[in-house]
């Protein structure tokens, strides 16, 4: 059995690096000092390139785990796709888009093609 100490010096240990972490980008980018070229780019860069990694990840290494004829050979997916696309693109709403499409997949996955 694990003692209460140990547990509350696990959490202390985890709150002390969250903390730290999140004060980092308070400690390097002052206000009223520019910030680098690279962390611009960064900026414009990193959401699409998860947004890319997402996809392909759904639609390239998933697919090759299901059996086509069992599973509806990414009918599943391609309709949470379509999902989150079509909110996106009419309510401009990420979180909404995000959890109808992963309402869609859900439903497809567990209760359609099970």
């Amino acid at each position: 059995m694990t003692s209460t100490a140990y547990l509350f010096a696990i959490v202390l240990t985890a709150a002390a690096v969250t903390i730290l972490l999140r004060s980092v980008p308070f400690l390097l980018f002052r206000e009223g000092k520019p910030l680098p070229p690279v962390i611009h780019y960064i900026s414009k860069m990193l959401s699409p390139a998860i947004i890319a990694l997402l996809t392909f990840y759904c639609f390239g290494g998933h697919l090759q785990e299901r059996v086509p004829a069992e599973h509806g050979f990414g009918i599943a997916e391609l309709s949470a796709a379509i999902v989150v696309v079509g909110l996106q693109l009419w309510k401009r709403n990420p979180l909404l888009s995000i959890l109808a499409g992963t309402a869609v997949y859900m439903i497809f996955i567990q209760k359609i093609f099970p």
